[in-house]
């Protein structure tokens, strides 16, 4: 489970990187980099991490669902995702 500072900082920079979009896009299709120099360094799309939405987990993420592959296997299991069930063969 991540710290809930992680978390927190991570919808900053989701709500900052939203925020300047449509300036950022603007000022890329002008050209004009220095001013793209003088935006937040977290306005940028690149510094944004997927993380589980339960968990906050960075790593063994499932970009489909969403979550990382701890929380889905769990509910999974507990039949909580539809469509997905439990090869056997």
């Amino acid at each position: 489970m991540a710290k809930e500072s992680v978390k927190a900082r991570q919808r900053k920079r989701e709500a900052m990187v939203a925020k300047f979009a449509e300036k950022r896009a603007a000022l890329k299709a002008a050209g004009d980099y220095s001013a793209l120099d003088q935006l937040p360094k977290n306005a940028s799309p690149v510094r944004l991490h997927n993380r589980c939405q339960l968990t906050g987990r960075p790593k063994g993420y499932m970009r489909h669902f969403g979550l990382c592959r701890n929380m889905f296997r769990d509910l999974a299991l507990a039949g909580k995702i539809p469509g997905v069930t439990k090869a056997s063969w």
